[in-house]
């Protein structure tokens, strides 16, 4: 048994989220927020360079140490999978084990809006599932594949980095390639998948102009893509599909963009008030006529108006979603708060000792 597996068993049951491991310090765990030591001892080179080189492939190995940056996935057994970043820090090496959950929870489970089934149903164009990092955007898109796995006969096939949940063939047949393992990077795995009979891709991060460039022509020729963005709302998410580009090529991006795009879900994770967990609120854009109009004017301060005005499609603005956490009790009024675009909304709620909490952080000039 791997050395390291002692302290994946250790955040397992207490619970956690994360492993910290650094050189020249205690083993850590990340349990409901908070971190705390695992053990006394101190991590060596030694020991530490053991522990991680013993779980990663050879050759991903030699390209952490010339690198300094990691991202694999680790199988410990069939219940117990962990997504692994190593790092090289100031006093050596480091790394961080998140635990991946095997069972693939349903869009319903997650709490995902129903018009979300709809972007599993079309056969071709663009959805983009949005977010900050750690706001379940991975498990929201794997609760889509799943649904597509269960309903339809496609060739779905994902680039990531890493390979998070492991789907099994249902009706679907579903190949997974990681990055940098299977394929050298996101736009090269995408690159292949037009010449590999998929009816579906899921790119796991547009984060280059060549990834995005290529989604959108993918998208624009017959196939379905899912992708990913580090943007908090519709509107920034648009924006930054065409600013990657050169200004003289935006005009006819904005076009490919109105013509392909089929939807937008934003998301982000809020504290229960209970304690127990976090809750997924989004924002979800779906395209009509109205939104192609205004991605070809470049007007995109104007998809507010559309997402309010577009309840009877599906659509929803992310703070009347905080708004109807809030109201239900979900979550607390500093939490939303906080987590709210429009924060003059949510102060009234905010109890007298918080008030001052949210002025001094500044929340409440935030837009």
């Amino acid at each position: 048994m791997p050395i390291i597996e002692q302290y994946f068993h250790q955040l397992i049951d207490m619970g956690g989220s994360d492993l910290h491991l650094a050189q020249g310090q205690p083993p850590k765990v990340r349990a409901h927020g908070s971190i705390k030591s695992i053990a006394e001892e101190i991590l060596d080179e030694a020991s530490i360079t053991t522990m991680l080189h013993e779980i990663c492939e050879e050759k991903a190995w030699l390209r952490f140490l010339e690198k300094g940056d990691l991202d694999f996935a680790y199988e410990m057994d069939e219940s117990s999978r962990f997504r692994c970043n190593y790092l090289k820090q100031q006093h050596g090496l480091g790394a961080v084990f998140r635990i991946i959950p095997t069972k693939i929870a349903s869009l319903e489970q997650l709490g995902i809006p129903p018009v979300v089934k709809e972007f599993c149903n079309i056969r071709s164009g663009l959805v983009l599932v949005t977010g900050p990092t750690g706001s379940g955007k991975s498990t929201t898109l794997a609760a889509m594949i799943d649904y597509i796995n269960t309903n339809f006969t496609r060739h779905i096939i994902t680039v990531e980095e890493p390979i998070e949940f492991v789907h099994r063939n249902k009706k679907s047949i579903i190949t997974q390639r990681e990055v940098p393992i299977q394929t050298s990077s996101f736009a090269d795995g995408l690159r292949a998948a037009l010449r590999e009979d998929a009816d579906i891709v899921l790119v796991g991060e547009m984060r280059d102009l060549d990834t995005i460039s290529l989604a959108l022509t993918a998208a624009e020729t017959g196939l379905l893509v899912f992708g990913t963005l580090h943007t908090n709302n519709a509107r920034k998410t648009v924006d930054r599909i065409i600013d990657v580009f050169p200004s003289d090529q935006q005009s006819q991006v904005r076009t490919m963009l109105a013509a392909s795009l089929k939807g937008v879900v934003a998301q982000l994770l809020m504290k229960k008030s209970d304690g127990k967990g976090r809750a997924a609120v989004n924002e979800v854009l779906v395209s009509t006529p109205a939104v192609g109009a205004i991605i070809r004017e470049g007007a995109t301060q104007k998809l507010y108006d559309v997402i309010i005005g577009g309840k009877a499609q599906g659509m929803q603005f992310m703070d009347d979603a905080i708004w109807h956490k809030l109201r239900d009790g979900y979550v607390t009024p500093m939490e939303a708060y906080m987590k709210a675009i429009e924060k003059k909304r949510f102060q009234p709620f905010l109890p007298p000792e918080d008030a001052g909490v949210a002025v001094a952080s500044g929340g409440d000039i935030q837009k």
